[in-house]
């Protein structure tokens, strides 16, 4: 007679994998979709971006498989992730995936200075504020900027005009320009990523074997 308490577990563990194949499923339902996103919002995205090389299909895949394989998030974590962006990059093995999805994309800039002014925030010191921002300026809003962002005219403006005495919100209205760019347009390409649903089926085949060895 089965060990009712055995049963259990393999039951629960079972609703898991049932959970992560229902995520699949989404996944490739909505990959078959065709792309109906705002065009004038992804093509200033990679204006910025026109000088760099054209995304090989391949790149950074060896990254994911990695990250696959080193994430101990559970499936109902990798469903939230899809749920919520903010879900996504406050959990580090989703962050690091959107990194490197980023990174395929030439525009990893958005992520690095929307991390940077989330970190200049939580600053204290007078000294290290201005040092931080300057470098946050000096990286990604000055003029062929190493990681110069994409934002308009104004905003940019008005930023020069506060950097010689910079205060913990002097990036505020770049960093909901560059928040909003990531939810609107980077994130659901991200979940419509290939690499993605490799991340999403790796961690269902870790489950089986973990909780249903005898599949």
């Amino acid at each position: 007679m089965e060990n009712p308490l055995v049963l259990s577990s393999q039951l629960n563990s079972a609703s898991r994998v049932k959970t992560l194949c229902k995520i699949m499923k989404s996944l490739n339902r909505e990959g078959a979709k065709p792309d109906t996103g705002n065009r004038s919002l992804e093509k200033r995205n990679r204006l910025s971006y026109s000088h760099k090389s054209e995304l090989h299909p391949n790149m950074n895949f060896d990254k994911f498989e990695q990250l696959a394989k080193a994430s101990s998030e559970t499936p109902e974590t990798v469903k939230k992730w899809a749920e919520s962006f903010d879900q996504l990059i406050s959990h580090k093995d989703g962050l690091d995936a959107f990194r490197t999805f980023l990174k395929s994309e030439f525009s990893e800039e958005n992520i690095e200075f929307w991390l940077a002014c989330e970190d200049l925030k939580k600053t204290k010191s007078a000294a290290k504020i201005a040092s931080k921002a300057q470098r946050i300026y000096s990286e990604f809003i000055q003029a062929d900027a190493p990681q110069e962002i994409n934002i308009d005219f104004n905003t940019r403006d008005r930023i020069m005009q506060a950097i010689s005495k910079p205060t913990l919100n002097c990036f505020d209205d770049a960093q909901k320009l560059i928040y909003n760019l990531m939810v609107k347009d980077s994130f659901p390409r991200f979940l419509k990523s290939e690499a993605y649903k490799e991340l999403v089926n790796k961690e269902l085949k870790r489950s089986q074997k973990r909780w249903l060895p005898f599949l």
